[in-house]
Order: structure tokens, then sequence, then C-alpha cells
């Protein structure tokens, strides 16, 4: 009979646990879908001349930018001493560190939401961007009509004026300018019908300071001449073979929306409805962009503060067996990082 040792059975696989390398695996897919967008965003940046870079144009604030950078550099140093703290089996200390990456998470996501609310408030959304002098006019125009049907339905939902058609604001406006000499309905308040008549002349020369524009508009002529009317025809009578009539433009336009900003009777709700009519070249390119970009990244921050909170739920009942939990949600957490500093240099400063 032999005596010789059976020989050990080789074990084949990459000498790491599992989880780390399904989370390698499934990291590669992650760098590949940043990948797309990154290289997208150089393409669409290298390939569109005067690509938006003013600051008063794009709300882009480096230095919040900047602040969210450090937290998240920050926020990768706890993990991995949360993760050594774990090696140690020093948990208590470990939930203090992972604790603090969830408020640096936090604080990011806050900072984000203080940029997205600057550029929401400035209209900078995709499809929402004027990017040339006859957008911008039109964009305007449908801005102060908003504004128009907003001050109207304060007189047809409050009842001092009753309509079957209360968005029909052309035969509205009719009954508006009535109002101050009008009798007041029984279910509409004292205060709220005077305060309404009181308010009724100025919103009518709105609505007439809207409609004309918008005339002008339609007609395409300068807001020197009629746009509508026999005045209108008239002055097209007067025109010679190949001549037109002068178009809108742009900069009176302007004047006129800040004109209307100005006027004390009705110009704070004009400057609350009315954004700057200023055209950004490829502003939709670049807000579709940012919003893509930072907006997916957003939720890979908000996955990784997921995986963060799995672990603190353990509470006082964490324990060896969530190492390796921590170190591949640590890892995680480095690439969420490692994408923004390639974001914030392409999105903030280049």
């Amino acid at each position: 009979m032999s005596n010789t040792a059976k020989p050990t059975a080789l074990k084949m696989g990459i000498p790491i646990p599992n989880s780390k390398l399904g989370l390698w695996l499934f990291l590669g897919t992650e760098i590949m879908f940043f990948t797309a967008f990154i290289g997208s965003y150089i393409v669409l940046r290298l390939g569109s001349k005067g690509w938006p870079t003013d600051p008063d144009d794009t709300h882009i604030n480096v230095f919040a930018g900047g602040v969210n950078t450090f937290v998240l550099i920050v926020s990768s140093y706890l993990v991995v001493v949360a993760h050594e703290a774990m090696a140690h089996k020093k948990f208590a200390k470990a939930r203090t560190y992972l604790l603090g990456t969830l408020l640096l998470a936090f604080l990011f996501l806050g900072i984000k939401s203080v940029e997205y609310y600057g550029k929401i408030s400035h209209d900078i959304l995709p499809g929402h961007i004027a990017e040339t002098s006859s957008q911008a006019i039109r964009k305007a125009s449908r801005e102060l009509e908003v504004v128009v049907r907003g001050r109207f339905n304060e007189y047809t939902s409050s009842g001092a004026i009753k309509t079957d058609r209360p968005n029909d604001i052309v035969n509205l406006v009719v009954q508006i300018a009535a109002l101050p000499t009008a009798t007041k309905p029984e279910e509409v308040s004292e205060g709220t019908f005077k305060a309404l008549q009181e308010s009724a002349p100025s919103d009518a020369e709105l609505f007439s300071k809207w409609m004309n524009l918008h005339q002008h508009i339609v007609a395409n002529a300068s807001l020197a001449i009629p746009a509508t009317g026999p005045d209108y025809l008239a002055v097209r009578e007067k025109l010679k073979a190949g001549e037109k009539l002068p178009e809108l433009g742009y900069d009176e336009v302007e004047t006129l929306l800040n004109e209307l900003k100005s006027n004390e009777k009705y110009g704070s709700v004009v400057s609350s409805g009315v954004f700057e009519m200023h055209p950004i070249v490829y502003g939709n390119i670049f807000a579709s962009m940012y919003f893509l970009m930072t907006g997916f990244h957003a939720v890979h921050v908000i996955v990784g503060m997921i995986l963060f909170a799995v672990v603190l739920k353990q509470g006082s009942q964490l324990n060896e067996q969530w190492t390796d939990f921590v170190e591949n949600s640590g890892l995680y957490w480095h690439f969420v990082d490692l994408v923004w500093i390639f974001l914030f240099p392409m999105l903030y400063i280049i």
C-alpha cells in the first residue's frame, strides 16, 4: 500500500472575495457609463464655437463646486478610516466615521440643490433657453402672457368677474377694464373686491402692452409702427416695390420689458414672471449635459448613502461580518468621488 499523499486540490479563481470581484465588474460598467457622458460632452464642447462660459449666463458657481469637491474628498478619507477601524474590530469608531461620511454626503446634495435652484430660478433648463434674438423675443412674449393670465385668474377665481370662458383673456379684459364701476357680487368680500377694482386698470394696461407686443411679433414689425388695423394697412400701402416694413428688433423689445419691470403698478409681477431675455448660444445643449451628468452623479451619491445607512442601521450589532460590505461600499464611494473629480473641472473651470 502506497503512503504517497494525495495532491491538494487546485482552487481556481482570483484570490479576492466574490463580493469584491462582483463590485469591480460593476464598476467597470459604471466607468463605461460615465465615459460615454464625458466623451459626449467633450465632443460637443469642442465642436460648438461660442459655448456658454460666462457665469452670468450659465449660473455656474465655481466656489460651490469647489466646496463640494472638498466635501467628497474628505468623505472618501472617512470611509478609508472606517474600513481600517472595522479591520481592527473597532466597530463603534467605524460607525462614527461612516456617520460623518453620510453627513458629508447630505451636505454635498444640499449644496447641489442650491446650485440647481439657481439655474431653475433663472430658467436655465433644457429646452427653455433662447439661443437667438428671435427666440428670446418670443420667449419673453410667452412669459409675459403667463403673467397676464395669472393676474386675470385672480378676478375669475375670486368671483369678482363671472365668465364661462376664464381662459378667453381677450374678452375678459373688457370686463376687467369695467370693474372699477361695477357692482360688487354678494359672495365677494368688500376688501377683495376693492383691491381688484384698484388693480384692474393696471392689469388691463399690462394686457394691452402684451397684446401689442404679440401683434408685432406676428407681423414681425417694429414697435415704432402699428401692427394691426387701418394704420398698419396705410403703412404697408406706402411701401415701394421690394421694400419691407422695419422688423421687430431685440433691443426695442428689451427696452419695453425694462420699462414694464420698472413700472410701479405691475413691475413686481413682471419681474418675477419674465426672465432676462438674453439669448445663450448652445444654451440648451449645455443645460442638457449639465443636468444629465450631475443628475446621474447625484443618483450615485444617493445609492452610496443608502449603503452607508444599511451599515449604520446595525447599530451596536455591527461586527466583523460587515467588514467586506464596508470595504466594498468604500470602493463604490471612491468611484463616485473620482467621477466628480472629472466633472468639476470640465463643467465648472474649463
